[in-house]
């Protein structure tokens, strides 16, 4: 959990980036909104628990994630 404040700020807005498509994966996968957005919710969650300065491409993991 080395990440500064910089870093976690960075992480959110990619992941504000991607989040219609991980919205969109997740009801694909469950069939409901609001289980697709609690899907994102814990997304969020584990992105602010992972170091992601080392993810190469983060629209790939946060979909695995999703997933």
């Amino acid at each position: 959990m080395g990440e500064t404040v910089g870093e976690n700020v960075l992480a959110a807005e990619r992941f504000e980036e991607h989040r219609s498509h991980l919205r969109a994966v997740a009801y694909r996968m469950l069939g409901s909104l609001s289980e697709a957005d609690d899907a994102l919710q814990e997304a969020w969650l584990r992105v602010g628990r992972t170091d992601t300065s080392g993810v190469e491409n983060l629209a790939g993991w946060l979909t695995t994630v999703v997933a």
